[in-house]
C-alpha cells in the first residue's frame, strides 16, 4: 500500500528532530548571512535557481543557508519549488517521482504538486517510485530550510539518476515556470580527498559551474546530472551564476584527512 506521506528518514541524524531546536539552528545559520542578502548584484534580480549542499547541518548547514537566505524577499512570491537531488541508495535510470502526496519533516507536512507530477510522469525518462525516495537524504535536508524561508508552496521532488543533460533539461523546462517557481539543486562536491586536494578540485568544479559547463562528472559533484541540466537551462534562459560560499567538512569537523566539499550558488 502506498503511503500518502513520505516520513522523514534522517531527522535526528542530519538535522535536529525536535522542531524548536531545528528552527533555532536554521535561524542561526540564516542570521549570519546578512551581508549576502544586502549584495546589490543579488538584490537587483530575483534568484531563479539555488545550488546547495546536503550533508548534516553541522557540516554544510551554513553553506546552504547562504543560498536560502536570498529567498527572504520572495517568501510570499514563490509558490512552487522544484527540488532536484541525486539518488544515493538506489541505482536509478532516468528520474524518480514519488507517489506520496506530501513529505513530512519535524516542521510539518510539505504538500506535493500532484498536477505537475502527473504531467511530468508522461516523460519517457521519468518513473513513479517511492523506493528511491524512502531513505534518501539529498532532498529531505533542504525541506526544513524551505519551510522556514518560504510561505505556502507546493513541492516537486525529483531524484535524478542516469540521464543525459539534454533529457534532464527537457524535464526541467516543463516545470521552469516564472517568478513563482524556484529551482533548488542539491549537491555536494568532491568526496574523501585530503583538505588541500579537495580545495583545489572543488575550486575548478566551482569555476565550471559558474561557466555553465554541462559535462560535470559524479566525481566532481554527486548532483552532477542535475547540475549539467541546469547549465543548459542557464544558457537558454540567459542566467548568470554567482558563487555564494564554499567550505569542506575539514572546516567544520576538524578532520582534514578525508573531506567532502560544499558550495552554494545563486542563478539569476
Amino acid at each position: 500500500m502506498t503511503s500518502l506521506t513520505r516520513q522523514a528518514a534522517v531527522a535526528g541524524r542530519f538535522y535536529p528532530a525536535e522542531p524548536t531546536a531545528l528552527k533555532q539552528m536554521i535561524n542561526t545559520y540564516l542570521g549570519r548571512c546578512a551581508s549576502l542578502t544586502n549584495d546589490p548584484k543579488l538584490k537587483s534580480s530575483p534568484t531563479k535557481v539555488i545550488i546547495v549542499p546536503h550533508a548534516g547541518y553541522i557540516y554544510s548547514g551554513q553553506v546552504a543557508a547562504s543560498a536560502f537566505a536570498l529567498l527572504a524577499p520572495r517568501r510570499k512570491q514563490i509558490k512552487r519549488v522544484v527540488l532536484l537531488g541525486p539518488a544515493h541508495r538506489v541505482h536509478l535510470k532516468g528520474c524518480a517521482l514519488p507517489s506520496s502526496e506530501s513529505f513530512e519533516t519535524p516542521l510539518g507536512q510539505q504538500v506535493i504538486d500532484k498536477v505537475a507530477l502527473r504531467q511530468l510522469s508522461e516523460h519517457s525518462k521519468i518513473l513513479i517510485s517511492d523506493l528511491p525516495h524512502n531513505e534518501e537524504h539529498s532532498l529531505e535536508v533542504e525541506l526544513p530550510f524551505l519551510q522556514l524561508c518560504l510561505d505556502k508552496f507546493e513541492l516537486i521532488p525529483i531524484l535524478v539518476g542516469d540521464i543525459s543533460p539534454h533529457a534532464m533539461a527537457s524535464i526541467l523546462e516543463q516545470v521552469w515556470g516564472g517568478d513563482e517557481t524556484l529551482i533548488v539543486v542539491s549537491s555536494d562536491l568532491s568526496h574523501y580527498h585530503s583538505y588541500q586536494e579537495a580545495a583545489e578540485l572543488d575550486r575548478e568544479t566551482c569555476r565550471q559551474i559558474i561557466n555553465h559547463n554541462s559535462a560535470l562528472t559524479p566525481e566532481q559533484a554527486c548532483g552532477s546530472r542535475a547540475l549539467n541540466a541546469i547549465a543548459i537551462q542557464a544558457e537558454y534562459h540567459k542566467l548568470q551564476t554567482h558563487q555564494l560560499s564554499y567550505q569542506n567538512s575539514g572546516d567544520t569537523s576538524g578532520n582534514r584527512s578525508r573531506v567532502v566539499g560544499y558550495a552554494s550558488f545563486a542563478l539569476y
